[in-house]
């Protein structure tokens, strides 16, 4: 199958307009993927976007993963079995509120790493991914007899930089790889942004949430003769940790989308948000750091579990204007369930279990989690002062996001993101000879702007007590990707950081949700999946729990919670709570 994109959009010579929408499969278990994209064809959609996060399938440099929940191609051989033509956005960067904008992290285990530009070392480490990655990708292509239409070269590169050797260099590669459907790229729909995220042999498209009119004018303005798309129609917004949640104006909405549908092609962002599970999570920073919930329902014409809304409705009449709403019989059955109240089985502290799961580091001086191989969670710090010292002052240099301080396994402070940049006070001052300790939790990294390459986590530079450098330090990883090793017979100590386990049976499995109130801070995981973060300040309330986690018979799930605010049980209700 030929494909085109000229004045406006052509398969084998015949125009075809867009109508698409966002579908994160690494934000949905696999058992779903099937549910979700039955759900965008009866909607009226004809084609599904997705980005590919070089975070998940490159863990650590050289280690690829392309199984499971991360196996893209089933993915894309899914939608083109129930009809659907595909956009991949395989972009080294995809931003999609994602850590680090979907790169990975060990590139900063590098001094002088200059990320997102045409510095040879980045460069270096794209091709290298790249070549893995797109020979998974060529078969699917539409004129290889898959569904792939378009691929994206670079993500609103425009609102980052302006350095068109390096669009360039990415766009050679994947051609030199074996694309050859056409290349787009999309940005702000501002000459500026158009300018600078364009290069040649890829069609410049648009992003943005309101007053299309306006944006497909300035894209008109900008690519005379060119089709007019929307790459990102923004149907909602994503909430982060102490904000509200973020709800739109559905009347206004779907206006915008009438006359997108009149005047061009357009993909939906997000048709689905679904979850950051584990610590996926991104972040913004915009005068202080914004850190994103678990949950990314964007308020998506589907909610984060998959049901369909009034915006579904609403968004499915308005396109029936244009094209015939096919019957689309859902083949997943998919159910909520509540399963009450779980008290609290075992617990133990951090402090106890600290050796069981990670294996301390001796260095002179703390290094962030990028130099030690880890990426996401939390690490600890430790070290002992000298037996006639005292701490009275302590400042943490370069440190990120927030850090926990213990005297004697006694809390003492707890910095937050800018806190984090002056010498605090110690009120009282420590005993002499006192056991310090750090716990320093990496928050989600930045993945929109400017403070991408500055992203290290943890401590980057040292620790000063009393005005002076101190040193001689245990470092201890703590990714938590190995819960199982938790020793519940270890002591609990009450106000410090531990693991609780809950057990249930299940005789029947449904989707869940886990209320979190009563608890602080801390992140959860049901029969060894990270299912995401809980934070008492909302505005999410409980987290989603997919039914293909759960088992039937007896199911676990361990809280790891950070503040010493516990209560003596959670509970599994049958609806979200993100208000």
């Amino acid at each position: 199958m030929n494909v085109e994109l000229k004045d406006t959009f052509y398969l084998d010579g015949s125009p075809v307009q867009i109508i698409s929408g966002s579908i994160h499969y690494f934000r949905v278990v696999p058992e779903y993927w099937r549910d979700r994209l039955e759900k965008l064809k009866a909607m009226g959609c004809n084609t599904v976007e997705t980005y590919i996060p070089w975070n998940l399938h490159e863990p650590q440099k050289g280690t690829f993963r392309f199984d499971g929940g991360l196996d893209i191609p089933r993915f894309v051989r899914l939608a083109q079995e129930l009809g659907l033509y595909v956009i991949l956005r395989p972009s080294p960067y995809i931003c999609a509120e994602w850590d680090l904008g979907g790169l990975p992290a060990w590139l900063l285990a590098e001094d002088g790493m200059r990320l997102r530009c045409s510095y040879p070392p980045f460069l270096a480490h794209v091709e290298a991914y790249f070549r893995v990655l797109l020979k998974r990708l060529v078969p699917l292509q539409a004129d290889r007899g898959g569904p792939v239409i378009l691929m994206q070269v670079e993500n609103e590169y425009g609102s980052y930089g302006n350095d068109k050797n390096y669009l360039r260099q990415l766009r050679d590669l994947m051609r030199a790889e074996g694309i050859t459907v056409p290349l787009i790229t999309s940005d702000g729909p501002d000459w500026e942004r158009l300018e600078g995220g364009s290069v040649e042999g890829a069609v410049p498209t648009v992003n943005f949430g309101s007053h299309p009119e306006e944006q497909f004018e300035s894209l008109r303005g900008f690519h005379p003769g060119g089709p007019l798309m929307c790459t990102e129609f923004w149907t909602g917004w994503f909430d982060h940790w102490g904000g509200g949640h973020t709800g739109g104006d559905l009347e206004a909405s779907a206006r915008d989308l009438d006359i997108l549908l009149e005047q061009g092609h357009v993909n939906l962002y997000m048709f689905h948000g679904g979850t950051n599970f584990g610590f996926m999570n991104g972040s913004n920073y915009s005068g202080q750091l914004m850190p994103d919930v678990s949950s990314y329902d964007y308020d998506a014409p589907l909610t984060e579990d998959g049901q369909i809304t009034e915006k579904y409705r609403r968004y499915q009449s308005v396109i029936a204007r244009r094209r015939k709403i096919p019957e689309v019989p859902l083949s997943t059955e998919i159910r909520r369930k509540r399963y009450g109240s779980l008290p609290v089985r075992e617990k133990t502290s951090l402090f106890s279990v600290l050796n069981d799961l990670s294996s301390p580091i001796p260095d002179a001086v703390p290094h962030s989690m990028e130099r030690l191989g880890q990426s996401g969670g939390y690490i600890l710090y430790h070290t002992g002062l000298k037996s006639q010292e005292s701490a009275r002052r302590l400042r943490l240099w370069q440190a990120n996001d927030r850090a926990q301080i213990f005297l004697d396994q006694h809390p003492a402070a707890t910095l937050y993101d800018r806190e984090l940049l002056s010498e605090i006070s110690l009120d009282p001052p420590s005993a002499k000879g006192a056991a310090l300790d750090i716990l320093v939790e990496n928050m989600g990294r930045v993945n929109f702007g400017p403070m991408l390459d500055s992203q290290r986590k943890g401590i980057d530079q040292g620790v000063t007590v009393n005005g002076h450098w101190h040193h001689n330090w245990l470092q201890y990883p703590l990714p938590l990707d190995q819960i199982d090793l938790v020793d519940f017979s270890r002591p609990w100590l009450e106000g410090l950081p531990g693991f609780y386990r809950f057990v249930f049976q299940a005789e029947e499995l449904g989707d869940t949700f886990l209320d979190f109130t009563d608890w602080g801070k801390g992140c959860a995981f049901v029969n060894g999946f990270h299912i995401g973060r809980f934070w008492e300040v909302g505005p999410q309330k409980r987290l989603y729990i997919p039914a293909p986690l759960l088992k039937e018979g007896k199911n676990e799930i361990i809280l790891f919670e950070t503040e010493g605010k516990t209560g003596t049980s959670i509970s599994l209700q049958d609806s979200p709570s993100l208000g």
